[in-house]
């Protein structure tokens, strides 16, 4: 299946099961499917979960691997400020926020790109941020094996605004190291480069 975001094309037999579920869905929350602003919902939306469900067709190491390079540099190499997008897997609403990746290549580095697309492949599954930053950080380490990797990401969560507890403005930041990113003073060069304004 095509993942790339500008070209992606859903399967069609999965966007006709999923409509009739979608269809079933809007019916047991008391609306009227066949009501003419619902006629297309159920397909509308088998499509666009396709779409933001489409890191399930895609292998995140593998995204690294196509653009591996030798190169003779060990210092810290930080992609900061990625969008993220992602589905919640406990109410299925939306969280979003940013990621700031950086790794120290031993050997390897990969291309920039790549670093914000294993981040769009991980989120692009239904995920806990928890989870999506410990899978960020392990893809990254056991495909390029740096010398360490550092993962900090900043959400806002829908499931706490929208329902729950309601707080509109509430962040939530998780983080997650591994091996030179241990060290204190390594850790804190990054905070603080993650933190500076360049733009």
């Amino acid at each position: 299946m095509n993942t790339d975001p500008e070209t992606y094309h859903p399967n069609d037999e999965t966007t006709k099961q999923l409509s009739l579920h979608y269809q079933e869905i809007i019916r047991l929350l008391g609306e009227n499917p066949r009501r003419e602003g619902l006629l297309a919902t159920p397909t509308r939306v088998a499509k666009s979960m396709q779409f933001m469900m489409r890191g399930y067709e895609q292998n995140p190491q593998e995204i690294l691997r196509s653009a591996l390079f030798k190169e003779n540099y060990r210092q810290m190499v930080i992609v900061k400020d990625i969008e993220v997008y992602s589905l919640c897997e406990h109410h299925l609403l939306p969280f979003f926020g940013r990621a700031h990746v950086a790794y120290i290549p031993d050997g390897y580095i990969t291309g920039l790109s790549k670093i914000a697309r294993v981040v769009e492949a991980i989120a692009s599954r239904l995920q806990l941020l928890e989870r999506m930053t410990r899978d960020i950080k392990t893809c990254i380490q056991e495909t390029l094996k740096p010398l360490g990797v550092a993962v900090v990401i900043e959400a806002q969560h829908m499931c706490m605004v929208m329902r729950g507890v309601q707080k509109q403005h509430s962040v939530t930041t998780t983080s997650d190291f591994s091996g030179a990113f241990e060290k204190l003073a390594t850790r804190e060069e990054f905070i603080r480069l993650i933190s500076n304004k360049f733009h």
